[in-house]
């Protein structure tokens, strides 16, 4: 039996497409091992958010080759698609498929004799138009389910509509049936994965005469889904994430209270520039919505430092302004150039020791939003789904609100909901929790 191994970088979406390319290999004669583990395959699937994938790229096949010299080595993903005669220059690359063609990777695979010069599969980016379903499965406790891919939005920093394409969404009958799929697996939790989530649907017209259908009819349908515990919305833009959906998270019967919503900038000129669609006021409206529903909700924010024109007064505009804001973490990003993007043509590029000192700053921030967030729950009861990792002897889980717990290590719990009460914080940061014999409730 041929051996196939796969390391991914970036999203949960990749998360979710690795699982189902790997389902692919398994389902065809391969078995499936660790990266680290001598294969016959080693398939890397890239991302091009990632600062330096080049560099990484390089790293990740000389480690793979390291241990099976011989080994054929794929790469697929984003930085697949916008960069694949680079990636093809790189020494021990075998073959580099686009975004259309890493689904059907072993039509590709004729032989798996090493190539002097790497082969490269690549459509125009206009040409992935068609939705692939996908999720993760065997690698942890939740599942991460893709729903949507591509993005119609023309952020002037972002190179993902080029790496992805145009934006388009799984049915919502599909979407529930693979749900049901994932049920029967004794899953717990499905994190519902997209590049653009909240525009779920806006294909839908490509099909004939069927009806439009939105991300709430998604996720009212799969609120329905009996033996999914919990479902956790990724990332939703501000401008998508309306009154409806809020209203729906907040009586809903398995969708936790938890929303990761990208600002980017607190700076209304900077937004601007950005080409978001909409201002810091929405943001500030939509979080005010969410903790007058949902107190215990847990928010977090992705956010971008040192875009270029960002001045000192712009980012203290972000820094004062995501202070003020009941947010829960960042996920602070400090910007890089990208070929292809509008926002090469701004003059005033922010020095790169600048950008490292503001994203220090939102980090140390968003370590005191975590801990005010966590001691806010001290003493309270909640629901934790326990995971699989032993760390020196303790394992650790999440509330349905998002806050990481930590226990003695107990295989019993591993993929088990209980009722903890939240103790205290320790030296990590993390909670420490005493398990409770009752029955866990929903949210």
């Amino acid at each position: 039996m041929k051996k196939v191994a796969f390391h991914t970088l970036g999203c949960k979406l990749n998360f979710s497409e690795t699982s189902t390319i790997a389902r692919l290999f398994q389902q065809n004669g391969y078995e499936k091992v660790d990266f680290t583990a001598p294969s016959d395959v080693y398939v890397i699937n890239t991302c091009s958010v990632t600062a330096n994938a080049d560099k990484e790229c390089k790293q990740i096949v000389k480690n793979a080759l390291s241990v099976s010299p011989e080994a054929y080595v794929v790469v697929v993903g984003c930085y697949a698609q916008l960069k694949p005669e680079e990636i093809a220059n790189i020494d021990g690359v075998d073959l580099v498929l686009g975004a259309s063609e890493k689904f059907k990777l072993l039509n590709y695979l004729s032989d798996l004799n090493k190539r002097s010069k790497a082969e490269v599969f690549s459509c125009e980016i206009e040409e992935a138009d068609f939705f692939v379903d996908s999720y993760s499965f065997g690698d942890r406790t939740r599942v991460f389910l893709k729903v949507q891919d591509g993005c119609d939005y023309s952020c002037s920093f972002c190179t993902i509509p080029l790496a992805r394409g145009a934006s388009r969404s799984d049915s919502v009958a599909n979407a529930v049936k693979n749900a049901h799929d994932i049920a029967k697996q004794d899953v717990k939790e499905i994190v519902l994965t997209g590049v653009n989530l909240g525009d779920f649907g806006n294909n839908a017209s490509k099909e004939g005469n069927r009806k439009q259908e939105t991300f709430l009819d998604l996720v009212q349908e799969l609120d329905q889904v009996e033996g999914i515990e919990r479902f956790r919305i990724s990332s939703i833009e501000p401008n998508l994430l309306n009154d409806k959906v809020i209203e729906f998270v907040a009586a809903s019967k398995r969708f936790v209270p938890h929303f990761h919503i990208p600002l980017q900038s607190g700076s209304n000129k900077i937004l601007k520039v950005m080409r978001r669609r909409y201002l810091r006021e929405l943001y500030s409206d939509r979080v005010a919505k969410i903790k007058a529903l949902m107190p215990h909700c847990c928010i977090g924010v992705d956010v971008i430092v040192g875009f270029p024109g960002e001045t000192d007064e712009d980012f203290l505009d972000t820094y004062n302004f995501l202070n003020e804001l009941d947010i829960s973490y960042l996920h602070v990003f400090t910007y890089s150039e990208r070929d292809n993007t509008d926002a090469l043509a701004i003059k005033e590029v922010v020095p790169v020791a600048i950008r490292k000192k503001r994203n220090k700053m939102l980090r140390i921030l968003s370590a005191k939003k975590l801990r005010h967030f966590y001691e806010q729950h001290l003493g309270e009861s909640r629901v934790v789904l326990f995971e699989g990792d032993n760390k020196e002897g303790f394992m650790h889980g999440f509330t349905d609100n998002y806050i990481k717990v930590k226990t003695p290590y107990d295989a019993s719990l591993v993929n088990q909901l209980k009722m903890v009460k939240l103790k205290e914080l320790d030296a990590d940061g993390q909670v420490l929790v005493e398990i409770l014999q009752e029955e866990p409730v929903s949210h």
